[in-house]
């Protein structure tokens, strides 16, 4: 997407301005993903962005695991082990697979919610605010350079993994963000145009 024409406000965008939508509207979705993930100083700047999500009712409701280094050979046993679990009628070594998904990026980022119950917020409003903090630390990851995919499947919505990862029942993961160096910026993602989906509402209609 060419963003030279885009004018955020008034005539001229400022050069900020400029680099801040150049960045934005160049952020796609990146596998496999390679060495080295975000730093400590970086994964700050992620998690701050992450906080800035709009949240109803100031209830926080989202928590983050991070999985990297040796704890990426653990988690490919768990992974093997929550698709065993699932599919007990299936040798072992054909679920096996599963684990190199925990090599597939130097940094992965669970992303659960812990939603209120006892809150007068719908919980769909919590999940909602837990994919805007998501979305804000794709944004970071993709500013400082790296690449992220966000990746969900039946993994992600298993209670023995959930369990195995340390999250209390009441939690409930929804994804795994995947964090390293793209391997590839050559292709870049086709956006259709945005007028497919907006339109402008002019008031009820006579009946």
């Amino acid at each position: 997407m060419d963003t030279s024409q885009i004018r955020p406000s008034g005539d001229t965008a400022s050069p900020s301005q400029q680099a801040f939508f150049d960045t934005l509207l160049s952020r796609q979705s990146y596998w496999p993903l390679a060495e080295p993930g975000p730093n400590d100083t970086e994964l700050d700047l992620i998690f701050d962005a992450a906080m800035r999500a709009p949240d109803h009712g100031a209830l926080r409701p989202w928590r983050f695991a991070l999985i990297r280094d040796d704890a990426r050979a653990e988690f490919g046993d768990v992974l093997v082990d929550v698709a065993a679990r699932r599919e007990p009628g299936k040798p072992r070594a054909e679920h096996e697979h599963r684990r190199q998904l925990a090599y597939t990026a130097p940094l992965v980022i669970v992303i659960a919610a812990a939603p209120s119950a006892h809150s007068h917020i719908p919980e769909t409003e919590q999940l909602l605010s837990v994919g805007a903090a998501a979305m804000n630390m794709l944004n970071a990851i993709h500013a400082l350079g790296y690449g992220g995919f966000w990746a969900t499947g039946a993994d992600a919505y298993d209670a023995n993994l959930q369990a195995a990862l340390d999250f209390e029942p009441s939690e409930r993961v929804l994804g795994f963000l995947f964090v390293g160096k793209p391997k590839s910026r050559e292709h870049a993602a086709v956006r259709p145009p945005h007028s497919r989906y907006v339109r402008e509402w002019l008031g009820r209609t006579s009946v």
